[in-house]
């Protein structure tokens, strides 16, 4: 048995996700915020965990990256989630008694047309679940909540709107995050964490240019401050190429020579669910 943490209460996407990825076999633990969910694989109360780290619409989730920083875990593997997001309210309530939405910041930024159609004001919670589980408790018909159709079910709410995210092609990327580095059978992303030695003009380009000398294509990149002086960053890159690819070990010593801190976060491979 394997103990998995994720975001909850009962009825996120972060669930959804974790059940049909991982095998029977698994103790689950639920967390109320994203940060808390990482937190417990760093403290060891859980062996890995689930969260999301990027949407198609709303684009990268800064907390999970923080987090995933913060705590100095590693990514196993990543999967991509198609996600449909509804209005959902008390059984009193329809789309023109609603004035204020409740859902996490990810949810609403991939709503933002039909929130702005409607002049919905915005209030965040931290999983979609909660703010449906808010929305029941309060029995209110001039709120809603923007959350899964599972969750509508689970708390006995009515569907306001079906699929009002501002493209029906939305897709969450997920992560599973340990603290140990794992190395799959089948390997074809890595993702490494870049320290400039120096801030300089140029210097993520200069960082970016071995990665396409070798002909080594990106796939995301992500600036976050170092905390230490404003202006000064570190760089999350993730590149279609295995950890023990000749081109990534060659990469990795070239950017070391420049005497920039290199670290791999994850070497592994993407599974569409």
């Amino acid at each position: 048995m394997i103990r998995v943490a994720y975001l909850g209460p009962k009825g996120t996407f972060s669930e959804e996700a974790a059940h049909q990825y991982f095998a029977n076999n698994t103790t689950w633990v639920m967390y109320e915020s994203i940060l808390d969910v990482l937190e417990a694989v760093h403290n060891g109360e859980v062996d890995k965990c689930i969260v999301p780290i990027e949407n198609s619409i709303a684009g990268n989730i800064h907390m999970t990256v923080d987090g995933l920083l913060m705590y100095d875990l590693r990514i196993e593997a990543d999967l991509i989630f198609k996600v449909s997001l509804h209005l959902i309210g008390n059984q009193d309530s329809s789309i023109n008694t609603i004035n204020t939405v409740y859902s996490i910041s990810p949810a609403i930024n991939q709503c933002r047309e039909f929130i702005k159609k409607h002049q919905y004001k915005c209030d965040y919670t931290d999983s979609t679940a909660k703010a449906a589980q808010f929305v029941k408790e309060s029995n209110l018909n001039h709120i809603a909540a923007i959350a899964s159709r599972s969750v509508a079910d689970e708390h006995g709410l009515q569907i306001l709107e079906s699929e009002i995210q501002d493209n029906s092609m939305n897709h969450t990327r997920f992560i599973i995050v340990g603290k140990d580095i794992k190395k799959p059978a089948e390997q074809k992303k890595t993702m490494i964490l870049i320290n400039p030695n120096n801030e300089y003009p140029g210097v993520l380009s200069s960082i970016l240019n071995v990665f396409s000398a070798l002909g080594i294509n990106l796939t995301w990149i992500e600036s976050r401050p170092t905390g230490k002086k404003l202006g000064t960053y570190r760089f999350l890159i993730e590149s279609e190429a295995a950890q023990n690819d000749l081109r990534m070990i060659k990469a990795v010593k070239i950017l070391e020579t420049f005497e920039h801190e290199v670290q791999i976060v994850g070497s592994y491979s993407t599974t569409v669910l």
